[in-house]
């Protein structure tokens, strides 16, 4: 999975802790990338309807509480891969083992993905905020 899916979750804690819209430039201060990776992120997030942003004006905002934002929708936004884990292509069909291996590992990885998102349906946005905002022990 690439890093997009953390990046959204940053984007989306930032604003949740912030007073007013923040613009791209400001946010990536934050994140520690190009503002172009925050206009990309941002864009995916505004199709899947949890932030807006407005042309032309600086600045996003949560269309919604964070208590209303599980970090299963932010996955699902940030485009993340039907499946965390991936079988790989093209075993040898000849081989008992490359015959069987994608049957046998799709269930294990069906399972995984499951709990994953399980897991993430759980958390929302708010509890990361929380969670970032108490004090390091």
């Amino acid at each position: 999975m690439n890093s997009q899916y953390s990046i959204a979750v940053h984007i989306l804690t930032l604003l949740d802790s912030s007073s007013g819209p923040m613009g791209s430039a400001e946010i990536a201060a934050s994140v520690g990338v190009n503002p172009v990776v925050i206009r990309t992120v941002t864009g995916l997030l505004r199709k899947a309807g949890l932030l807006t942003t407005q042309r032309g004006v600086a600045g996003a905002q949560l269309t919604r509480r964070a208590d209303q934002i599980s970090l299963l929708d932010v996955y699902r936004a940030a485009q993340a891969p039907d499946s965390v884990l991936k079988v790989h292509q093209h075993p040898n069909l000849a081989c008992p083992v490359g015959a069987g291996i994608q049957r046998a590992l799709d269930e294990v990885y069906g399972q995984a993905q499951a709990a994953l998102e399980s897991r993430l349906a759980e958390v929302t946005l708010s509890d990361i905020t929380r969670a970032v905002h108490q004090p390091a022990s």
